[in-house]
């Protein structure tokens, strides 16, 4: 269907910008391992996040993945089932034990309310999950951290370019990390970045994404490879050129869904976070049934009849998983369980038109009873 609307669309520079930005690679035949462009891209990235580090990988979930593995830990990590199967896997993948905190009813991030009764004396750290663009409660969660010296990994991928409280959000806890994958507000292709203060911590994320190499005779730990190639840095570098004038044009399409949405029975719109600088990554709505007559489900069958594509997300929660078979109880996050049955984010992304924002939500609300 050649009008068909999906929920996203990746953002990309003009095809005479990406050409000039890759002609340099043609010349020198440097394709990956930490090549000019990468190591550019790396740099303006902690300019324009705000932060001291910035080691890049081939995608966010190496980001999670590598940085559980440079930490050194053992024993169980506090998340949260409402994410992306990426943050549960990463941290089962290292040998961990993931243990489900629920989720908060208006952030839909991690209930810190309930976070303190879950640690215990085999937890080793916590992994916090920014949500559609809303920020975990970062002080309690620190507090926590610090009192029962735990680590904190923030998976960030919804947050790029994000400032919480005038600082950038990667700035908070031992590492956060960022999905640059096609679907992101910013995008390299595929990619990811994971943002640290720790020298040390650095040094092993460096290790583990190139094989444990140090030079052509060293090789002093097992790695793996996780590097981004010089095409996935230089569309990043191209894309970030135009990120602000991205997120702007995403913010307006956000404030025509708020104008046809806000005030709806039985629709829950995304929270907006007085002390966070958005980037309007997502635009979540939840749905309840009693009040608006219709489910997220029928709601998202008559988009998909007029062509558009929302999507459910996300559902169903990480804890649910068949490759989890009764393994965890879903009935220890039941808000997080309420949420995922209920949650539609429309479509979303720079370039959507704001008549078809208009269409989008007449559609929805023709299905209110």
């Amino acid at each position: 269907m050649d009008n068909k609307i999906l929920v996203t669309r990746s953002s990309m520079p003009s095809v005479d910008e990406y050409i000039e930005e890759i002609r340099p690679i043609w010349d020198s035949h440097w394709l990956t391992n930490m090549g000019p462009e990468h190591k550019n891209l790396q740099a303006e990235l902690q300019q324009y996040m705000g932060v001291e580090n910035v080691e890049l990988l081939t995608n966010g979930h190496m980001a999670l993945e590598l940085s559980l593995q440079a930490m050194n830990l053992q024993g169980e990590v506090i998340t949260t089932p409402f994410t992306f199967a990426s943050t549960t896997h990463a941290i089962v993948r290292n040998g961990l034990e993931p243990v489900f905190c629920d989720i908060d009813p208006v952030t839909y991030t991690m209930d810190v309310t309930k976070l303190e009764r879950l640690i215990t004396d085999r937890t080793c750290a916590i992994v916090p999950v920014h949500v559609y663009g809303n920020v975990c409660n970062i002080e309690e969660i620190e507090r926590l951290a610090h009192k029962y010296e735990l680590k904190v990994l923030y998976d960030a991928a919804h947050t790029f370019g994000e400032t919480y409280k005038g600082q950038g959000i990667g700035n908070f806890g031992d590492a956060s990390c960022f999905s640059f994958h096609a679907t992101k507000v910013f995008n390299t292709i595929e990619g990811g970045a994971v943002c640290y203060k720790d020298p040390e911590l650095g040094r092993k994320l460096y290790e583990l994404k190139n094989f444990g190499i140090h030079g052509p005779e060293e090789v002093d730990a097992v790695g793996a490879n996780a590097k981004m190639n010089e095409f996935c840095a230089a569309m990043g570098l191209c894309n970030l050129r135009h990120v602000d004038e991205e997120i702007a044009k995403r913010k307006a399409v956000v404030e025509r869904y708020r104008e046809h949405l806000s005030g709806v029975d039985g629709l829950q719109l995304n929270v907006e976070q007085p002390e966070v600088k958005s980037n309007y990554a997502y635009f979540p709505v939840v749905f309840d049934e009693k009040l608006f007559g219709s489910s997220r489900n029928e709601v998202f069958d008559a988009l998909a009849k007029n062509g558009i594509g929302a999507r459910k997300y996300f559902y169903p929660l990480t804890n649910t998983f068949a490759c989890f078979h009764k393994k965890y109880d879903v009935d220890e996050t039941p808000v997080a369980r309420r949420i995922a049955k209920r949650v539609l984010t429309l479509p979303l992304y720079a370039d959507l038109p704001l008549e078809e924002v208009d269409r989008i939500c007449k559609i929805v609300l023709e299905q209110k009873l």
